[in-house]
C-alpha cells in the first residue's frame, strides 16, 4: 500500500504507483498516456493533487468500494486514488470553480449531462453529489489517456484566452470544464465518467458505492 504523498502541481494527474496487467488495456493505455505526456503537458496547475492508496488488496482485487478521507483536501486541492484499476479524482471546488461552470453550455457536447457518464444524482450542471466536492474517473473517453489539471489563467497554448479551468487531455487535445463535461470539436465523445460513489460521513466518500446516495 502506497502512503500519501503530495505530487507536483505541475505533471498531469497520475498514480505511479499502480502497474497494469495484459488483462487491463484501459489501465495500461491510462499509465502508457500519462508517462509519454508527461514532458508535453507540463501545465501550470493550481490544483495540488495527492495520490493516496487507502483500500486493502483485497478490496482492490474484488473492486470494492473506496474510502476517501476529504478533510484534509483544501480549497481547490484534490486527491487521485484508484478504483477497479482506474484514477480517481476527488476536488474541492471553490466557489470561483463553481461560477466558472456557468456560461459556455453552448460550447459543450452535452452539457446537461444528457448520456449515461454519470449517476442520476450526479446529473446536474456540477455533476456532484455536493457541488464543491467533484468525483470523477481521471481518463479521457477518447483513447484513455489521463487529463491534466488546467487552470484558469494557466500558460497552455492548447488553450483558448477565455480558457474557464477544468482539465485538459494532452494526448489528443480534448478539453473538459471543471464538471468533467466535453467541449465541442474535440476527439472525446463524451464527458468524463462520474462512479457511483456516496458520502459515509461529512468528511468520508465512498467511492463505487452509492446504495445510500
Amino acid at each position: 500500500m502506497t502512503p500519501e504523498q503530495t505530487m507536483n502541481p505541475n505533471l498531469p494527474v497520475t498514480c505511479p504507483s499502480i502497474h497494469a496487467t495484459p488483462h487491463d488495456p484501459d489501465k495500461r493505455l491510462w499509465l502508457i498516456a500519462t508517462g509519454a505526456a508527461g514532458g508535453a503537458a507540463a501545465l501550470a496547475s493550481a490544483i495540488p493533487f495527492v495520490s493516496t492508496f487507502a483500500p486493502s488488496e483485497r478490496a482492490k482485487a474484488a473492486g470494492g468500494p473506496v474510502e476517501v478521507d476529504i478533510s484534509d483536501i483544501p480549497p481547490g486541492g484534490a486527491k487521485t486514488v484508484e478504483w477497479r484499476g482506474k484514477p480517481v479524482w476527488v476536488v474541492r471546488r471553490t466557489p470561483e470553480m463553481l461560477a466558472a461552470l456557468q456560461g459556455h453550455d453552448a460550447e459543450l457536447v452535452d452539457p446537461q449531462s444528457t448520456k449515461e457518464q454519470q449517476p442520476a444524482y450526479a446529473k446536474n450542471a456540477a455533476r456532484a453529489i455536493k457541488a464543491e466536492v467533484f468525483v470523477a474517473i481521471g481518463i479521457c473517453t477518447h483513447l484513455g489517456c489521463s487529463p491534466s489539471d488546467a487552470p484558469k489563467g494557466g500558460n497552455n497554448p492548447g488553450l483558448p484566452a477565455d480558457w474557464p479551468g477544468g482539465f485538459f487531455c494532452p494526448c489528443h487535445g480534448s478539453t473538459f470544464d471543471g464538471a468533467g463535461r466535453v467541449f465541442k470539436n474535440k476527439p472525446a465523445p463524451t464527458n468524463l465518467e462520474i462512479p457511483p460513489h456516496r458520502y459515509a460521513s461529512d468528511t468520508r466518500i465512498l467511492i463505487g458505492d452509492d446504495a445510500a446516495a
